[in-house]
């Protein structure tokens, strides 16, 4: 294993090194691989095709594939040759760097793999194919020793009318742990709730209908909302959407006992359509293993917070790979203290799907309760019996496979043979409350005997079938006792072993060195049984015929005699006949092993559940200040009340001594909190940190705060940042539209809205007031829960409209400088009321501008700034004043203009030329009022 381990890093510190030299056999057969490749079907810019040379010694990659490997692997165009007639760019990678690339490839780059190797004839085939939601073909290969701490999902998506409503059938699957979903829903022309499905899933791969024009105006809608995600899209043609042979094929996959057709969800039809498409796409119907090894389960999206993309970038919920390996900068990353990937998995799953039960919520944060009060119980679950616990669920697998080896019979024991003291552990656990008691016998205790009492005759079979002593040594093998062949065979085995040991004894008195403490006995992989020194000792074998050196290494020198090597020999001959004699006999182990495959996958499920539960209460025990639980209420009851409030990512930071606030949305109070201050004064932390501990206190963990009641939120929803997709065609402000649009849509009086910024990507008068109207809509209309940060402070205004909206602002010391200037400094703690500067001009101070350019900064400020402010009127960029009364009835002008153009049918159906005449035609209705009012004419005028 050191061995493996220095080659790997070796080779990973320098894989140019190791890489080795593409050579063909004639001039011929190299135009004719080139002409081959030249043939083959264009594949997708994400698809990378390797080619196996010397039966897999190494690959070769060519054309673009070469340019991206050269750059990302090697760092460095010096790998590349130019080869064929043509000058075709091509690299190779060995076996252990390409292995190093296909992981990372498929579990973090979203690419998809094709692997090419010839025939017996010569010719050329694809061997293997895979992509991130689909690792099957290189599972056992690559990730066997690899902790997969995501499950790779894989959606199929088929879209439908019903009426004139839009259904969605979805179909999901994870081929790690066997296991297909489906769901339907009616959803909305913006799609919210097939976006909030993909945030729950974790979906790394969708399968749509294929569509080379373009010209289905819904399955472009959906293209977009899945590369916002970053999820690999794979188009199959349509007539693999069918459902013609679900019913056989469901049978088969999920077993004799279970008959599809009698399932609740085989009612859901288009799920069923986009399962079909799944199935041929995996192409489970060609393993036989997979009969009657599937589950299929029902997805409710209402059990679930529904989240967004904005909202899972704005809460920083998952690692992104531009994060580095700072892993506290992603939520996932600070709460996973996991010790098993079965753990590490769950708790992926359950951040993307928090609860809506608050039974099911506050049984989680009881026992979060009980483990972070109990220290010695932790810290003993923890290290004493999950650290050693391998992933049940592939294992599992591998036997369902029949490619387990008797080494996984083993780990599977010993396991088994712990649960015992677990149960002691759990048992022993003592408490003044009675309840807490009870909660942990039935949620685990109960549990486990009972798992214990089903795998209890595996115990017994392994103890009396294979031989543990042996396995001690990492030699797996049947007990001698079963067979005569076997037992005949193990007696010379012994004896030859004996004869090693006369052999050691032997030398030792030769030598007169002791056999404990200076010549010793060892078996190695590449000389067998063999004698080590210390290199200072090696002058005693030198010039000594009867000894035979091997090789000098840093633990010293290794060396044999003539009988020893004979009898190496023969032991290892020996061992040969003894595993092929017991072949039958492991067959028939591993058989009855996979029997117990289904109670091995639910103490999986068991395990894992108690690791993210321990791992919740280890976090809230060792944050900086520990972590509270949350009192809860029921949706649409009690309000959001935080004292001391933190953000738990940004607090464990390295030179980070975080200033805590508090957090009060009261219902008919406080319900639309607008935060105006400083750049970089803290209003985005601030208002996230709120969305973060929401969606915390909903997953069952405790939260960063001293104090802290929250209501359950039906969804939380974002509207951060600013970016844009020049390749799609959207700007950074429609971007924006997009997002607020989708807000709008989606939310209820029961949801969390985060705005940071809003309508920063246009003019001033159009994004004021549209700023102004979308705060206004949802603190009047919507009536929910709603935080805005904003640079617009004259929307502070909207207090006095709106008797539920509250200012708040983040502080500033303003001193003086030497220089007479003025000296900011940020203090992070929000307190009531407004601020009315944003202090632009400072941050670009610190970011080094050049000195003229602060000047000529500060000398425009005062010339655009209004220096006559009257109570009753809003002057915008020194250019036009309007009353209070003038804005009033300009924004119910607009308002209705634009309903009545969202309200015309079939808009979103509607070409563009259609859309601009519908404007006209409206616009003209409403022209007389808009021309009374000057206030709207000046809005107007800017769209």
């Amino acid at each position: 294993m050191l061995t493996f381990f220095l080659r790997f890093n070796k080779n990973m510190a320098n894989p140019i090194k190791d890489r080795p030299d593409l050579t063909f056999e004639s001039k011929q057969g190299e135009q004719g691989f080139f002409a081959f490749i030249n043939g083959l079907p264009q594949k997708s810019s994400n698809t990378i095709r390797l080619f196996e040379r010397s039966n897999g010694d190494y690959y070769s990659v060519h054309e673009d594939d070469a340019l991206y490997i050269a750059q990302n692997i090697y760092n460095t165009s010096s790998v590349i040759r130019y080869l064929g007639k043509n000058k075709v760019p091509s690299c190779t990678l060995s076996r252990l760097t390409c292995d190093t690339f296909l992981r990372d490839a498929l579990l973090n780059k979203q690419l998809k793999i094709e692997i090419w190797a010839q025939g017996s004839k010569g010719l050329w085939k694809l061997v293997k194919n895979a992509s991130p939601g689909n690792i099957q073909a290189f599972e056992d290969h690559l990730f066997s020793n690899v902790e997969i701490s995501a499950s790779p999902i894989v959606l199929s998506v088929k879209l439908g009318i019903r009426g004139d409503q839009r259904m969605v059938g979805v179909s999901f699957a994870d081929t790690t742990i066997r296991e297909l979903g489906v769901s339907e829903f009616i959803d909305n022309e913006l799609f919210s709730n097939f976006e909030s499905l993909l945030a729950q899933l974790g979906v790394k791969e969708c399968v749509i209908p294929a569509d080379e024009s373009r010209k289905d105006y819904d399955l472009s809608k959906l293209r977009d909302i899945i590369e916002k995600f970053d999820i690999v899209i794979t188009e199959r043609k349509k007539s693999d959407f069918t459902i013609k042979n679900i019913e056989q094929d469901l049978n088969r996959l999920l077993g004799d006992d279970v008959s599809a057709a009698t399932l609740p969800e085989f009612e859901m039809k288009h799920a069923m359509t986009a399962c079909a498409s799944l199935i041929k796409y995996l192409s489970l119907m060609t393993d036989d293993s997979n009969f009657g090894h599937y589950i299929l389960r029902h997805h409710d999206l209402s059990q679930y917070m529904k989240l967004d993309a904005s909202a899972l970038r704005a809460l920083n919920l998952m690692q992104s790979p531009q994060e580095g390996s700072n892993k506290n900068s992603s939520l996932f990353g600070l709460l996973n203290k996991c010790k098993t990937a079965q753990g590490s998995r769950l708790l992926c799953q359950w951040l993307k799907q928090p609860l809506m039960d608050i039974k099911e919520i506050e049984l989680r944060h009881s026992l979060v309760e009980i483990f972070a009060e109990d220290t010695e119980l932790r810290l003993s679950l923890r290290e004493e019996h999950l650290k050693s616990i391998p992933d049940l669920h592939r294992l599992s697998k591998r036997f369902q496979k029949r490619i387990a080896s008797l080494q996984d019979v083993i780990r599977v024991y010993q396991v088994i043979i712990k649960l015992p003291k677990l149960i002691e552990a759990l048992e022993l656990f003592d408490s003044m409350n009675d309840s807490s008691k009870e909660l942990i016998e039935e949620i685990y205790n109960a549990k486990l005997k009972e798992h214990y009492s089903e795998l209890e005759k595996y115990q017994e079979m392994v103890e009396t079938t294979i031989d543990l002593e042996a396995a001690d040594y990492h030699q797996f093998m049947i007990k001698a006792d079963f067979n005569s062949e076997l037992k005949q065979i193990q007696n010379k085995i012994d004896g030859i072993k004996e004869k090693i040991n006369e052999e050691h004894e032997k030398v030792g008195e030769d030598l007169c060195m002791d056999t404990d403490k200076k010549l010793h006995l060892e078996k190695q992989n590449v000389y067998g049984y063999c004698f080590r020194i210390t290199r200072n000792d090696a002058t005693c074998i030198r010039g000594k015929k009867q000894y035979h050196e091997l090789s000098t290494q840093r633990g010293g020198v290794y060396f044999t005699t003539d009988k020893l090597r004979q009898l190496s020999t023969s032991f290892h001959d020996n061992l040969g006949l003894y595993e092929k004699e017991q072949n039958t006999l492991v067959k028939e182990v591993i058989e009855i092993a996979a029997s117990y495959c289904p109670a091995l996958e639910t103490l999986n499920g068991l395990m894992a559940h108690l690791d993210v539960i321990l791992s919740f209460a280890h976090v809230a025990v060792h944050a900086p200040v520990p972590y509270i639980r949350p009192k809860m209420y029921n949706k649409g009851e009690g309000n959001v009340v935080l004292k001391n409030a933190r953000h738990p990512c940004i607090e464990v930071q390295d030179d980070v001594s975080f200033i805590p606030n508090d957090v009060s949305l009261i219902r008919d109070q406080k319900e639309l909190l607008i935060i105006t201050g400083p750049n970089m004064g803290g209003k985005s932390t601030y208002i996230r940190q709120i969305g973060v501990i929401a969606l915390m206190a909903q997953t069952g963990c405790f939260v960063p705060c001293t104090e802290a009641s929250l209501c359950v939120f039906d969804c939380i929803l974002a509207r951060v940042g600013a970016g844009d997709s020049q390749l799609k065609g959207v700007s950074t402000f429609m971007a924006e539209m997009l997002e607020t649009a989708n807000i709008i849509k989606t939310a209820t009086t029961n949801s969390l809205i985060i705005i940071d910024e809003l309508g920063r990507g246009t003019s001033t008068y159009d994004g004021f007031g549209l700023a102004w109207a979308i705060s206004e809509y949802i603190s009047k209309k919507i009536r929910c829960f709603c935080m805005f940060a904003t640079h617009f402070h004259e929307l502070t205004a909207l207090t006095e409209e709106v008797p539920y909206a509250y200012n708040l602002h983040v502080t500033a010391h303003i001193g003086v400088n030497p220089s007479g200037g003025r000296d900011i400094t940020l203090l992070y703690k929000v307190k009531e009321g407004i601020c009315d500067e944003s202090f632009g001009i400072h941050v670009a101070e610190l970011a080094n501008f050049p000195d003229t350019v602060v000047k000529l900064a500060r000398r425009k400020e005062k010339q655009l700034e209004d220096v006559t402010k009257h109570e009753n009127t809003m002057e915008i960029d020194g250019k036009t004043t309007f009353s209070k009364e003038e804005i009033e009835e300009g924004s119910t002008i607009i308002e209705e203009f634009m309903k009545e153009i969202a309200n015309t049918p079939n808009i979103e159906s509607m070409d563009y030329q259609s859309i601009i005449e519908r404007i006209s035609i409206v616009r003209n209705k409403y022209q007389e009022r808009i021309e009374s009012n000057s206030w709207c004419q000046d809005v107007i005028a800017g769209f």
